[in-house]
């Protein structure tokens, strides 16, 4: 079974803690209760959003509701950096929890990229990432099938605890179901089929990947 690292702040994530400081001169400060919606698939973009505290999580839907999650973030990390092609928001942004943001107008954020050399690299970099993750997204939903999506996400969120890869903040069936593009009745299935197979140990709240999952299902 593969191993990972626990994941902590790489020094990529690291420098936006650390230009926090240079952004709240032109920041204003926002406090979202849980499960706002903090900005709209196709509303005007006009700022960029950093996480101080809290979480969010980053998704798109339509217009039945049905949404898929992209991404989840916390602390440190930010949104709306394509406001810098004034096109509208690509998704929406809802919390996950009590969430406190700075909120940076479009006009200072370019400013502030202007005078930052290594921040426009770090942007750069962080974009280059977000494309990589949504090509492997889309070959998954092109090539896997249900279960091949499950497996890949549950490792992909997985950490390394003493040599166990554990899924802590376990999950819901249904935000897997919306992260690999499922129903919540499948999810289940899957899962209860892993957990009386032994491959994994679900508990309160977490998951434990207690064996190497199968290729297929």
């Amino acid at each position: 079974m593969e191993k990972r690292k626990p994941k902590g702040p790489s020094p990529d994530e690291l420098l936006d803690v650390i230009d926090l400081r240079d952004f709240a001169q032109h920041a204003v400060t926002r406090t979202f209760p849980k499960n706002t919606v903090v900005v709209s698939e196709g509303d005007r973009t006009d700022s960029l959003y950093i996480i101080v505290s809290g979480k969010v999580k980053i998704y798109v839907s339509d217009e039945t509701g049905k949404e898929i999650v992209l991404n989840e973030s916390g602390p440190g990390e930010y949104f709306g950096e394509m406001v810098l092609d004034e096109g509208p928001r690509s998704a929406s942004v809802m919390t996950l929890e009590p969430t406190r943001f700075l909120v940076v107008p479009k006009e200072d954020f370019r400013e502030f990229l202007a005078k930052s050399p290594d921040f426009s690299l770090h942007l750069i970099r962080k974009l280059i990432k977000r494309v990589r993750a949504l090509t492997n997204d889309a070959k998954s939903l092109a090539l896997l099938d249900v279960y091949g999506r499950v497996a890949r996400m549950l490792l992909d969120i997985a950490v390394d605890r003493d040599g166990v890869l554990v899924i802590e903040n376990k999950p819901t069936h249904q935000e897997i179901a919306s992260r690999v593009g499922a129903s919540r009745e499948m999810i289940s299935r899957i899962l209860g089929d892993l957990a009386t197979g032994g491959y994994i140990e679900v508990g309160r709240d977490k998951i434990t990947i207690a064996r190497a999952l199968p290729r297929t299902w």
